[in-house]
């Protein structure tokens, strides 16, 4: 569903910290470096660098490491300072950065997919290194000795990775749109389920182990929210960008959700409010409003000698209905609607103006976000896009 123009932003905005620039193509992935002034950064342009900040106020290379392969991704542990890099001939190489963050020492380098490393995530508790590639694979490996513990084939390839540490329960979130839950073992998983939600595929994935929700977005530019742990089945969408969603970020302590956009857009998602489920779509042969027959049904416009109408859906109660019956639009924010969508007649008069208050603010970032991370500790946003450049945001003013 494409969106409509959105409600404008709230006057508290994020404030542009900081530019990382100097890298000759697109950043893949970035990561903050908690307690440190300082960005680890992978790109397509074979490089790793670590980028710390000078007296100068500027950020310069402290590291800077040319791999075999165009680096598409990474995953970063700060307490063993471990770095996890995806290459995009399948290796997986693993590297620690010394306590000045000056030097990397190769660990380790094994042959983890056939084709390009999509998403790479590190388990410190489980000694693990999960990952998907594009070779439609999720496997996982024994950080200790780089050996394969195990694998399955996923559906499409997968851009969406998540790990519950507690019940060792992994998300993969494919380009089918599908979802697909593992249990895994030390050397075997077994599948729990799938679920399918989106139009289009899932190119983000956020795991709330407190609430036990699981949040997917999507390039259907939606985003779906998961009451895993409510085992009722629960499906909440939030609807808010004009692209496909590129990052997902969860403020614990706040119970706000960061989404990002390929457009550029950053949204901050207010979830600590009671939230409704979109209702189902019905079926009917004629407006369930005045009757009027739909344009494929022959027989009642051939009885009632009328011309068929096309077929639309109220968004709040889910009735099939005529133009002429849906001829209003109103934002339903506590159904996920942040901007205007098309509702009956007698919904948009029963919303109310209090139903009508924003749940979301929005924010432009002004560069075609690729990826995002977020340092929850200080509230600072990372941000890379498609101009090569990494912005440091501090969130601090709209997650709090």
């Amino acid at each position: 569903m494409a969106a409509e123009p959105q409600p404008k932003a709230l006057t508290r905005k994020p404030l542009l910290l900081n530019k990382v620039e100097g890298s000759q193509e697109v950043v893949n992935m970035a990561a903050i470096v908690p307690k440190e002034d300082g960005v680890i950064s992978v790109s397509e342009d074979r490089t790793v660098r670590v980028w710390l900040k000078r007296d100068s106020g500027q950020y310069w290379p402290s590291i800077y490491h040319a791999m075999p392969s165009p680096c598409s991704c990474m995953s970063f542990n700060p307490e063993t300072r471990r770095l996890s890099i995806g290459l995009d001939n399948g290796t997986i190489s693993e590297f620690i950065l010394s306590e000045d963050y000056n030097k990397m020492t190769l660990v380790k380098s094994y042959q983890a997919h056939q084709s390009r490393v999509i998403m790479i995530l590190f388990v410190l508790e489980m000694e693990w290194v999960l990952s998907t590639g594009q070779d439609k694979h999720f496997t996982w490996h024994c950080s200790e000795s780089g050996q394969r513990l195990g694998g399955y084939r996923t559906s499409a390839g997968a851009c969406g990775l998540q790990f519950d540490v507690e019940t060792r329960h992994v998300f993969v979130g494919d380009h089918s749109g599908q979802v697909t839950i593992l249990k895994l073992e030390q050397e075997s998983c077994s599948l729990v389920t799938t679920f399918k939600g989106h139009t289009g595929g899932v190119t983000a994935l956020c795991w709330d182990p407190i609430q036990r929700v699981l949040f997917s977005g999507s390039s259907d530019h939606s985003i779906i929210m998961w009451d895993i742990g409510g085992r009722k089945g629960t499906a909440i969408e939030l609807q808010g960008h004009n692209d496909k969603i590129q990052s997902l970020s969860y403020a614990h302590h706040t119970r706000q959700l960061i989404s990002c956009g390929a457009d550029g857009g950053i949204v901050v998602w207010n979830m600590d409010v009671e939230r409704q489920e979109t209702p189902e779509w019905l079926d009917s042969d004629s407006c369930q409003k005045c009757d009027q027959p739909f344009f494929w049904n022959f027989k009642q416009m051939w009885d009632s000698k009328k011309i068929g109408l096309r077929q639309h859906h109220c968004r709040k109660c889910g009735k099939a209905v005529c133009g002429k019956c849906s001829s209003k639009r109103s934002s339903i924010p506590l159904m996920g609607f942040e901007f205007e969508v098309r509702v009956c007649d007698s919904c948009h008069e029963s919303i109310t103006d209090e139903e009508r208050a924003p749940t979301a603010t929005f924010h432009d970032s002004k560069h075609n976000i690729v990826h995002v991370h977020f340092d929850a500790t200080r509230g600072w946003l990372l941000t890379s896009g498609t101009d090569k450049v990494i912005k440091l945001w501090d969130m601090t003013p709209v997650v709090s």
